[in-house]
């Protein structure tokens, strides 16, 4: 018996808590490397405390999701863990830009740095669950729309968590720390909004999405209560040794594609403040830096509007063309628009350039999942879901360890690692062309789907 045909409104239930989610991680994109270079971290090394993100994501989620899996309760089999980690991420998004006032437990930028472990682990916790409540409740003709509306959400989130800081600074609220202080109050505040928001949008998924009970989830995807607890006992080495190869070749260009994500996220800010502020920049307190940090906040916010609207055209695109150019295409444009910062002096042509990236990020939100998802067995969507998720922590973890030394080979210079990224992300896009997309096979082994 197939899945039935959810309405727009419920799949967009399913995924609302998303908005808030994304509100707080594009928070911590854009503003992490500026509040912890204000506690005194140095680019050079600042990489290196981005690691904790991926670290998080690589144990937390393949965890999150073989738990998920085996649960049922009264609030569902992911909403639980939707739930609590939304609660933890507000609680670190409080205290991170207050890092300073908890000297007599850390000193500041290791308070921060604990904060931010912290704030992402909560993240992950929250995140993989979504993923797998789309692929649990969604039927196999609605799961490019599915997914995509998720992407949509996701980037809606992300302009608002981009522009807060900005949004506040024309608000009136000050954009560089006052005396004695190490953080803006802009920054401050757009951390205690973005958290609370966080909250309330993952309690209207909870309230909003009922999600099919065991009998019901066992008889959608065509297999036994009995079976499925004894599959559940298989080790993570065997799923990882029996995951179909749409795995292996989607990981492949997930690599290139976050590993570029992670550098622009980290050295946006100083990249394009020695570029367009110059001499007026180099003082992390000082007032070119906080504005060229504000503008990155603008820069990604427009590339998640970009996403956005990108995200929803997705589904009739690929209808049309095919998922796999549709994800190579845009990955494509967003190599370009990375590549292109480099030759771009004027702080609003940069938005020429990140349009690019948003194409490429709607993409990359999207098609990874819509195309994984029909080849993985139903009983196992959480747990590969989370491994999957390796696909984008070792990037990331690459990316950070990798940083300083790529820095230091361009004299320094972090506009050089953002045409480096651009690069990496044309070979993701060239990559997409080996991947052989598999028909779904919702009531078979892992093993069979290969």
């Amino acid at each position: 018996m197939e899945k039935p045909k959810l309405s727009f409104w419920q799949i967009w239930n399913l995924s609302f808590g998303f908005l808030g989610v994304q509100i707080g991680y594009s928070l911590q994109n854009g503003n992490t490397s500026r509040i912890l270079e204000a506690l005194g971290a140095d680019v050079h090394s600042i990489g290196y405390f981005w690691l904790a993100a991926p670290l998080a994501g690589l144990i937390v989620q393949p965890i999150i999701g073989l738990s998920s899996d085996r649960t049922w309760t009264r609030l569902g089999r992911r909403i639980p863990f939707i739930f609590f980690g939304a609660i933890v991420s507000a609680l670190a998004m409080f205290f991170m830009p207050n890092a300073e006032y908890f000297t007599f437990l850390l000193p500041p930028l290791i308070f921060g740095a604990v904060m931010l472990l912290l704030m992402d682990t909560s993240f992950n916790v929250t995140m993989q669950p979504f993923r797998a409540l789309v692929g649990d409740m969604v039927n196999d003709e609605q799961r490019n729309l599915g997914f995509s509306l998720q992407s949509a959400l996701i980037n809606f989130g992300a302009v608002f968590g981009s522009l807060l800081p900005w949004i506040l600074t024309k608000s009136g609220m000050s954009n560089v720390p006052a005396a004695g202080e190490k953080v803006a109050e802009s920054v401050i505040w757009s951390f205690y909004i973005g958290g609370a928001i966080l909250l309330a949008s993952v309690l209207w998924t909870v309230f909003k999405t009922k999600e099919y009970s065991p009998k019901e989830h066992a008889k959608y995807n065509k297999i036994s209560l009995e079976t499925n607890e004894k599959k559940e006992k298989s080790s993570v080495i065997s799923l990882i040794a029996n995951a179909p190869k749409i795995f292996w070749q989607l990981g492949f260009v997930q690599f290139f594609s976050w590993f570029a994500l992670f550098l622009m996220w980290v050295y946006t800010t100083r990249a394009i403040a020695n570029q367009i502020w110059g001499s007026e920049a180099i003082d992390p307190k000082s007032i070119g830096f906080n504005e060229a940090g504000d503008w990155t906040g603008v820069l990604f916010a427009f590339y998640s509007a970009i996403a956005a609207i990108f995200s929803l055209s997705i589904p009739s695109i690929a209808k049309q063309i095919g998922r796999k150019k549709v994800y190579s295409f845009s990955l494509f444009l967003g190599g370009i628009g990375l590549i292109s910062m480099f030759f771009v002096h004027d702080k609003n042509m940069l938005l020429f350039s990140i349009a690019g990236v948003g194409l490429a990020w709607a993409a990359i939100l999207a098609m990874p999942y819509a195309m994984l998802s029909g080849s993985l067995p139903a009983d196992k969507m959480g747990v590969y879901m989370g491994l999957f998720n390796a696909t984008i922590t070792l990037p990331q973890i690459a990316a950070g360890v990798l940083g300083s030394t790529l820095i230091a080979l361009f004299g320094g210079e972090p506009m050089a690692i953002i045409v480096i990224a651009g690069c990496s992300m044309l070979i993701a896009g060239s990559a997409v062309f080996l991947i052989k997309e598999m028909k779904p096979t919702l009531n078979k082994d892992t093993s069979s789907n290969e």
